[in-house]
């Protein structure tokens, strides 16, 4: 998801995302050039987003990237851009990687597959908390609208549309703390691992 929400930052920043219009030949020629990696944040503990060299993990969470991401990510040739992006990253192994099509489409093969969801309700309350607690600006009732619309197209898009790959646990997170879902997860690898050795 981050991967995309960069490159719909990129789009926005250069012009190709404007008035709710995709120049798509403008992005297809400079696809090539964006370059998305992740780096550890010490501080968080979590990952932060760079969009060529450029930490853009803020950038990518607001509301104006969350309104134009479902377009962005519903070409092919963006999917395919990512994708490979992806599966290089995935290479080395040992690797974690989160998206809506990552079990089905990126690592149909991978050791564990999880596919997490919860109420759209809950997402939304969950990013409306995020901006928040950054001191932005937000709209409970706009946040749970581009849920819903993202969710709708992301399922109904014709390339790596968003599914359960069929082989993946299903981890419904609406009601459970972040220690109950880390000792969830946690018990999944453990037996995979046993299962492997």
């Amino acid at each position: 998801g981050a991967m995309y929400r960069a490159v719909t930052l990129y789009s926005i920043e250069n012009g190709i995302f404007q008035n709710d219009r995709i120049d798509t030949e403008k992005l297809k020629n400079l696809i090539k050039g964006i370059h998305i990696s992740f780096r550890l944040n010490p501080e968080t503990g979590r990952p932060d987003t760079y969009l060529n060299g450029v930490n853009v993990e803020n950038k990518i969470r607001t509301m104006e990237v969350s309104s134009c991401v479902s377009p962005i990510a519903t070409l092919d040739f963006v999917r395919e851009a990512m994708v490979t992006q992806q599966q290089e990253m995935g290479k080395a192994k040992g690797i974690v990687m989160d998206g809506r099509d990552i079990g089905t489409t990126v690592f149909p093969d991978a050791e564990l597959k999880i596919f997490v969801t919860a109420t759209p309700e809950i997402r939304a309350q969950r990013r409306y908390d995020e901006l928040k607690a950054k001191g932005e600006e937000a709209s409970f009732d706009e946040i749970l609208e581009n849920v819903k619309q993202r969710d709708y197209i992301d399922q109904n898009r014709e390339v790596s549309p968003l599914r359960k790959a069929s082989d993946a646990l299903l981890l419904d997170n609406s009601d459970l703390t972040i220690s109950q879902q880390k000792e969830w997860l946690a018990e999944q690898f453990e037996r995979v691992i046993k299962e492997k050795n």
